[in-house]
């Protein structure tokens, strides 16, 4: 069974705390005595080590002088409690990247299994653009580049965390723009996988049925807090955090890593496809 530990959305409300905090340039001892607390009250409330109530947070919010519309998405968190898993539904514009981006930074292990295109944590920014264009014909120009910014952004991880890509051979057969571009693409998926701490498998096209057949999914892991599951889908985005979930999506995952290629038969596979890119 998986640890018990904070909910995904008390994590997601201490690590805004924390982050408020210091772009204010304060100790949580400044904090704490604004509040009327202890230091390590504060640090564990920043640490997801223990339970957070509306009524601190808020003060604290206040004390930062964080943003309104902030203000009220974190109380709300809070006031969610112990609720277990989180899914948000959204617009045009993913509405779970920016939680997303924070998880990952905390992460210390990233395991990505993709069947239709290139992780985000190893597209180029040309390929990020296209696969966006495509999914999404209203998206603006403005609107596409700062999504690209930020997917680019996200990348930051890579310098951290151990990342674990498996992604489906069709995907890398798929040649989503002009041959330039796709070159490009493959190029550096080739370079990342040569990269300590990060591993690249392709699952070959002429295998068996097997689990990733449900979708794309990412786990994370954390030296401190449970692991978590992100799902993308269609206007929506999901973290799982609930046993059931954990345990199907790590047996999973280690099914389709078994499935795939070794990294050294991935890292051919790659580099032989970057020939044929006319």
């Amino acid at each position: 069974m998986t640890r018990r530990g904070a909910s995904v959305r008390q994590r997601r409300v201490s690590t805004e705390l924390r982050a408020l905090r210091l772009a204010r340039g304060l100790s949580c001892a400044e904090v704490a005595a604004a509040i009327g607390c202890s230091e390590s009250k504060i640090s564990r409330m920043e640490t997801a080590n223990r339970g957070l109530y509306a009524d601190e947070v808020a003060a604290i919010l206040g004390f930062l002088q964080a943003p309104a519309g902030l203000r009220q998405e974190l109380v709300a968190l809070v006031r969610a409690g112990e609720t277990r898993n989180w899914h948000t539904i959204h617009g045009k514009l993913p509405g779970n990247w920016k939680n997303l981006i924070d998880f990952e930074a905390e992460a210390i292990g990233i395991h990505n299994y993709e069947p239709l295109v290139i992780p985000g944590l190893a597209q180029t920014a040309e390929y990020a653009a296209t696969v966006m264009r495509g999914v999404n014909d209203t998206l603006d120009a403005a609107e596409v580049e700062a999504l690209v910014a930020t997917r680019m952004g996200r990348q930051v991880a890579l310098t951290r965390a151990g990342v674990h890509l498996v992604i489906d051979e069709p995907v890398l057969r798929r040649h989503l723009g002009n041959p330039e571009m796709m070159r490009s693409q493959l190029q550096h998926l080739a370079a990342m996988a040569q990269r300590p701490r990060i591993i690249v498998q392709v699952v070959p096209f002429d295998g068996p049925a097997h689990p990733g057949l449900s979708g794309p999914f990412m786990m994370l892991e954390f030296s401190d807090q449970p692991s978590l599951v992100y799902v993308e889908s269609r206007n929506s985005s999901t973290f799982l955090e609930e046993d059931d979930f954990l345990e199907s999506a790590t047996l999973a995952w280690h099914r389709l890593c078994a499935l795939a290629l070794s990294p050294d038969e991935s890292a051919a596979l790659i580099a032989k496809l970057i020939g044929k890119v006319t």
